[in-house]
């Protein structure tokens, strides 16, 4: 599978489907179709029962991953919402604020954000959405907004306040400098940091591994790790905990994983 739609490139290897930007002459920076080409591939991801891992990327090492908002188009440009409005999903927060709600609320599965360079702005808020960020060693991450006289969007205050807390959140949001990407992973904004020669095959193993897990329990596991972010009650939360282990421990894959640790064996998972 391999299509290409307003600027984004759409590939599926496996169980692993792969969302790369492909506006490099703009360092792959965000328009309104762009963003809403993403939001779409998203959802269509998340309820396709062929995609276990999704994995967003600017494309190779040496380029950019995201260089944000794309500021050279022009002011009242179109800005087209693919979605019919019984569809949509809290219009008002628009596509930026979209890509919170897709990959963390109505995405349960894995989204990995593979840094392979340069994140500015909207492109730092869109790697924070993810679940897991793999940069290049010679990716840097900058938030501009203070830079450009504003404040962030994109759910950035809320994801980086929730990853790093406070302070350190508005440290990173109040320096004007770029940070490299060995920096970001001290700092805490990505989990891994490889070198570039190794970038593509160690995103494709992160992405196998994952996908090699029971479909079930791993959708479940970021469905109550989002909703206690977000603040669910306590008592609701250890709940559906409970109904979250029974519903998997039942499941055929939650029998075949059982029947795999007495047998000594690898698990066979298909979803169900």
């Amino acid at each position: 599978m391999s299509t290409e739609r307003d600027g984004l490139q759409i590939q599926q290897q496996g169980a692993v489907r792969t969302l790369t930007f492909a506006r490099a002459a703009r360092k792959n920076a965000l328009t309104p179709a762009l963003g809403w080409a993403l939001v779409a591939a998203v959802d269509a991801a998340a309820q396709d029962d062929s995609v276990r891992v999704l994995v967003i990327t600017g494309g190779e090492p040496g380029g950019a991953f995201c260089s944000g908002a794309d500021l050279a188009r022009p002011e009242g440009g179109e800005d087209p919402n693919p979605q019919s409005p019984q569809d949509q999903h809290l219009d008002d927060v628009d596509w930026i604020g979209q890509f919170l709600l897709a990959i963390r609320v109505r995405c349960d599965k894995p989204v990995i954000a593979a840094v392979n360079g340069v994140a500015v702005g909207a492109g730092v808020a869109l790697a924070l959405c993810a679940d897991l960020r793999i940069a290049a060693e010679s990716a840097m991450l900058h938030p501009g907004y203070i830079r450009a006289g504003t404040s962030p969007d994109g759910g950035l205050s809320w994801t980086l306040t929730t990853l790093l807390g406070h302070e350190a959140a508005l440290r990173f949001l109040w320096d004007p400098r770029m940070v490299p990407a060995p920096e970001a992973q001290a700092r805490g904004l990505v989990g891994t940091v490889v070198p570039d020669g190794d970038f593509s095959a160690v995103v494709a193993q992160e992405a196998e591994r994952l996908a090699a897990l029971a479909p079930i329990g791993v959708r479940q596991t970021k469905r109550l790790v989002v909703r206690a972010s977000l603040g669910a009650d306590l008592a609701g939360q250890l709940r559906d905990e409970l109904a979250y282990v029974r519903r998997g421990l039942s499941s055929e894959d939650g029998k075949e994983a059982v029947r795999a640790i007495f047998e000594k064996r690898t698990p066979t998972f298909h979803g169900r």
